[in-house]
């Protein structure tokens, strides 16, 4: 192996923007990461949790070797197994499964992690599929935002990022670009240089002010009365384009008809903003050209979360902002090229069972028909991340629970598992991924061979299908990465002939609508019939835009949320993080209840507690108190992170989780 050299990479995890990366490499080992220029999005800088994933890959928490346990569940306590020990553990335990129980008690469990097309959907699918196993309904976050889109506009293409600085007026709406989508951030710059404004709706300041000229502090669960109220404020003032509305929407006149209940200072009153702010945020919103609406996953993680989303993605039409690069809205890209999971798999899908995955530890604990006797957790992390963290624990403690857990490092999940595999990073094996926030496709090789014996999972699947006598019938290699290439519904640029050629010589290809970037209602349409938008889109029910209560109590009043941060978007590298996790709270809160910075305090709810420091921040919302997203059970005093406090109940519509439902009492610990 060269002594010193660069690689090309892609980063795969849980971000909108798929940077491209260079890789220095010294002696077969990584020596740094930065990005590259290959996707133009990336603009050669990434966020430094991608830059420190070296420490993923070389870190104390690195699973080495395959490992079966020897202690009680939860006590992390293995033994090192070989490779064919474990892959004919697991095939003889699940085959046992479906021979006493049939293929549904088996649960494979994933979401994120290093989720290209080559790791996730193709191989594991087809086992999965292949032996009957039960389905994971995977709602834990996108489902309210996905379901209000299309039921709005189909899978209208969305505006894409470099199309944001032609905006003259921006509403980061339930957004955090700064933590979660950092490649916005440029884009916003150039255009208040070229003199846009931008208004932040979300309960924190979670840009610099040099960024906002109007922060709106929704209270969690009350932006679809905002955005009604927005309308309603529109249309009473002469805001609304008719002719918009009239030549490319259905059922407008009933959506303005339901705004008129949402008066401003009743939207006001229920969201804890000013009126006035409101208005004002309308107005400008109305008066700006073109205008465009970033509308973020944040403000879907409630009750009212498909409601809340489709009021919002209603504002661009109502006020005529379509039609122009930089107006519309930008949401997910996907599904503009929404990917045939079948032909990825290569196996129709089967009507097996489908399991909630919001509701993991329900279906873990409570009698299920056949019950779920064997769990296959890869890509995920649930013991942290999934609602009611201690009712999931408990289910995974379970002796009579096959749990299987199939990861690049040693998580919260796996120390519940009997048998434990190691899995390559995105820097030890080819993958192909796509974006869900811009609009291109890139291919990356192996930079450094696997750490100790970890294998990818496209192979590990592979050999439990072998094992199990399923038969395989997806190609491997270069016909693999042809089939996932052919999955791809999306408009990609230039012949099919080649396309994989071309894709590992230019390393990025793009997609055309035609032109590089779509402008919706200009070169990108809603697709449903006769390409108009529904403003009273029956696919969200009978009452599309109904709101319901606030689930906060006198005993526990404060809503908790726990956006992403600077270290931690998913639970994915939270094992970088050392230091312990604090709650974050408004200090007219703290001394309403006598408490101090640095104070450890006691968040609590019926479903469980968690004890960490405190710091006040007059950034976040009275009434409001924030703990990170992706921590682990260590960050915290007791072992316990914020989804122990957060109800497994789901959106009506999609299933979407509720993390911001949780309603919390803090005190003194």
């Amino acid at each position: 192996m060269r002594p010193m050299h660069t690689a090309h990479s892609v980063c795969p995890l849980d971000c909108p923007d798929r940077c491209s990366l260079e890789v220095r490499v010294e002696e077969g080992r990584i020596a740094s990461i930065t990005g590259s220029r290959v996707n133009p999005v990336t603009e050669g800088f990434i966020c430094a949790k991608v830059r420190d994933f070296a420490g993923r890959v070389y870190g104390p928490d690195r699973l080495l070797h395959p490992m079966s346990r020897t202690g009680r569940k939860g006590e992390g306590r293995f033994a090192r197994i070989s490779w064919d020990e474990a892959i004919g553990t697991i095939a003889r335990r699940l085959e046992e499964t479906r021979r006493e129980h049939g293929g549904e008690a088996i649960l494979p469990f994933f979401y994120g992690g290093s989720n290209g097309m080559v790791s996730q959907g193709a191989a594991d699918e087809r086992l999965f599929r292949a032996i009957g196993a039960s389905r994971l309904a995977r709602t834990v976050c996108a489902a309210p935002t996905g379901a209000a889109a299309k039921a709005l506009y189909g899978r209208m293409a969305s505006t894409d990022l470099p199309d944001v600085e032609k905006a003259r007026y921006i509403i980061l709406w339930g957004a955090n670009p700064k933590h979660s989508n950092i490649h916005l951030m440029p884009y916003l710059k150039r255009a208040r240089e070229a003199g846009a404004k931008v208004a932040l709706v979300d309960p924190r300041l979670t840009l610099a002010r040099g960024y906002v000229d109007r922060h709106l502090p929704v209270f969690p669960g009350r932006d679809g009365p905002v955005a009604l109220a927005m309308i309603g404020h529109l249309a009473r003032t002469g805001g609304v384009d008719r002719a918009f509305l009239e030549a490319h929407t259905v059922g407008w006149e009933r959506l303005l008809d339901r705004a008129r209940d949402w008066s401003l200072e009743r939207a006001a009153a229920v969201a804890r903003v000013a009126t006035r702010d409101i208005a004002a945020l309308a107005e400008e919103y109305a008066a700006a050209d073109p205008a465009l609406i970033r509308c973020g996953w944040g403000l879907e993680r409630n009750r009212n979360g498909e409601t809340g989303v489709a009021a919002v993605l209603a504002l661009p039409a109502v006020a005529g902002k379509f039609g122009k690069a930089g107006g519309g809205f930008a949401l997910a890209s996907s599904p503009a090229y929404e990917v045939n999971e079948d032909l990825l798999a290569g196996h129709a899908e089967a009507a097996t069972s489908v399991i909630h995955v919001n509701r993991l530890g329900r279906a873990l604990l409570e009698e299920q028909k056949p019950p779920i006797k064997a769990l296959f957790v890869y890509d995920a992390n649930p013991a942290v991340t999934i609602p009611d963290q201690n009712r999931v624990l408990r289910g995974l403690e379970r002796e009579d629970l096959l749990t299987v857990v199939f990861d690049q490092v040693m998580t919260d999940t796996a120390l519940y598992a009997d048998v434990v595999l190691p899995a390559t990073t995105f820097l030890e094996h080819t993958e192909m991924s796509v974006s869900y926030g811009g609009y291109g496709v890139q291919i990356a090789e192996p930079v450094v061979p696997p750490v100790g014996e970890a294998r990818p999972n496209d192979e590990v699947f592979r050999l439990l299908a072998e094992r199990l006598g399923v038969a395989d019938g997806l190609p491997r290699g270069e016909g693999l990465l042809r089939r996932a290439l052919e999955a791809i519904g999306g408009p990609l640029a230039g012949p099919a002939e080649g396309r994989l050629e071309r894709l590992r010589r230019e390393r990025f290809l793009g997609f055309d609508f035609p032109g590089p970037r779509p402008v919706q209602f200009g070169t990108a349409f809603p697709t449903l019939p006769d390409r108009k938008a529904r403003l009273w889109p029956e696919d969200l029910g009978t009452d599309p835009y109904r709101v319901l209560d606030d689930p906060a109590t006198r005993e526990f009043p404060l809503a908790l949320i726990s956006p992403a941060t600077d270290r931690t978007i998913s639970s994915t590298l939270g094992e970088l993080m050392r230091e312990q996790a604090v709650l974050e709270m408004h200090p007219a809160d703290a001394a309403a209840r006598d408490l101090v910075d640095g104070q450890e305090v006691r968040v609590r709810n019926a479903l469980g507690e968690v004890r960490v420091a405190l710091r006040t921040n007059p950034e976040v919302r009275a009434g409001v108190v924030f703990l990170p997203k992706g921590i682990w059970n260590r960050h915290t005093r007791n072992g316990s992170v914020g989804t122990a406090l957060v109800p497994d109940s789901i959106s009506a519509v999609s299933g979407g989780a509720c993390f911001n439902d949780a309603r919390v009492e803090v005190g003194p610990a």
